[in-house]
């Protein structure tokens, strides 16, 4: 899973997709192809229920390299058709600029009646400039894997308006952190409180006063017929 540090400024978002991909974890059988796998966060969850687990990345990720498989998302994969069980994609598909392509592979290399598992931000800052490209509404996403073939598709928020708020008002207070060392670290201190409330509270309110359509992102669920 995310590591969930909750002296982190956005512990709340990782804690988000990992509340939704924890219900999911047994149904992640066989043959398991994580696309753009970064540091590989979720293999041991994967690996308590799955016979094996594949890591796909570029050769240029941020993250440090340790892919299986090393190969660029937006183009065809180097894997044979119909081997996988079940694909998962965390917070990848807005950084290629040709994610179509990446959801068609990934019904390719699924077997008939495999399923994908995604997550993808929707309000959400910039990052790992210049490659992100997109923000994803629920209606593009099932749009999106109606067009790559897949069948009962299921999108939920990750989160809902304050939790999506908040964590961007954190974001913007990091910035503040800046000048020397010490100096960074002691407003950092400062914010900490802050930081730690907010999030808390955030998920109190979202529950209180529950909004869809203002969320920091989707989670997704489909199958291969």
């Amino acid at each position: 899973m995310y590591p969930e540090s909750r002296l982190s400024h956005n512990w709340l978002i990782k804690k988000a997709v990992n509340d939704k991909l924890r219900p999911r974890l047994p149904e992640l059988s066989g043959r398991v192809v994580d696309l753009g796998c970064g540091v590989r966060p979720f293999e041991q969850d994967i690996l308590q229920y799955a016979d094996e687990y594949v890591g796909v990345d570029w050769g240029n990720t941020l993250h440090g390299l340790q892919a299986d498989i090393i190969a660029d998302l937006n183009r065809p994969l180097p894997i044979a058709n119909e081997v996988a069980s079940h694909v998962v994609s965390f917070e990848v598909l807005e950084h290629l600029a040709e994610p179509q392509v990446m959801l068609a592979e990934a019904f390719r290399i699924l077997r008939r009646g495999g399923e994908v598992t995604l997550s993808v931000p929707f309000q959400w800052w910039v990052h790992e400039a210049p490659w992100d490209y997109y923000r994803y509404t629920r209606y593009g996403l099932e749009y999106l894997l109606r067009k790559a073939g897949f069948t009962n598709i299921e999108v939920t928020p990750t989160t809902g308006f304050w939790s999506m708020w908040l964590l961007k008002l954190n974001y913007q207070t990091v910035r503040l952190a800046r000048g020397p060392r010490p100096v960074r670290m002691l407003v950092r201190a400062l914010l900490l409180p802050f930081w730690w409330t907010n999030q808390h509270l955030a998920q109190a309110i979202d529950w209180f006063w529950p909004e869809e359509n203002e969320t920091a992102g989707y989670f997704v669920t489909a199958s291969k017929p």
